[in-house]
């Protein structure tokens, strides 16, 4: 049976602001899920409390049918990329890989020329891009059932961008993936779910007409909209 997290009834707010109204969302083991939405809409509010690190007037989150308000605390249950580096600077990236996927992982992880040359180098001494591309591959090598990717491709070169797509289709076979990112085109080539944060609600996207109605895109006089 595929493993499925759903995230229910949520409200929430900052100071007089609602942010989110009453979302539902669920997702399961093949989904490449793409949360889409304009800055401020909610996106990172959304993925924290899902992720069990921020709290909610109110929320509802099932891991296979069981109630678990801290998701990131069950084993082997969820990870979650921030739009910051999580990697502490005083650690090496062979470390972080021997404490997130053990030492039996390390030689495979790093039969990769873009991870090579980093693998004695302390996080603080790599560039943003080349962190951002170990933490990625990080999270999508560990056992979590449920990857959370919040602009993920940011700062990455269009080769490495090409590369973690791939990555992460093949790692949607066994888990599934929601993720953000600022250039739409980037989520649209790559999901096989859309949903857009708008006025607190969360809408599911079928084709960009739908995203052009809510005003997520505009709209381009004489060529139309293309399809997904």
């Amino acid at each position: 049976m595929d493993d499925i997290i759903e995230i229910d009834s949520v409200i929430k707010s900052f100071g007089t602001k609602q942010v989110l109204t009453d979302i539902y969302l669920k997702l399961s083991q093949g989904d490449i899920l793409g949360l889409l939405g304009r800055n401020g809409s909610g996106k990172s509010t959304l993925l924290r409390i899902m992720f069990g690190i921020l709290d909610a007037e109110r929320k509802f989150i099932k891991i296979n049918g069981e109630v678990n308000d801290c998701p990131y605390k069950k084993k082997n249950a969820i990870c979650y990329l921030p739009q910051h580096q999580f990697i502490p600077g005083n650690l090496t990236i062979e470390k972080a890989v021997e404490l997130y996927l053990g030492t039996t992982a390390v030689k495979a992880f790093f039969n990769d020329e873009a991870l090579a040359p980093m693998q004695k180098r302390k996080a603080s001494r790599c560039s943003d891009g080349e962190l951002r591309y170990a933490e990625i591959k990080l999270l999508l090598n560990t056992p979590a059932k449920f990857i959370l990717l919040d602009e993920p491709f940011t700062g990455l070169a269009p080769i490495r961008i090409e590369t973690i797509k791939q990555q992460i289709k093949e790692a949607s076979t066994t888990k599934g993936i929601i993720l953000t990112d600022h250039d739409y085109h980037n989520v649209l080539n790559i999901a096989n779910r859309y949903c857009l944060l708008h006025d607190g609600g969360l809408k599911t996207i079928r084709n960009t007409e739908e995203m052009v109605r809510w005003g997520y895109i505009p709209e381009k006089k004489g060529t139309g909209v293309p399809e997904f």
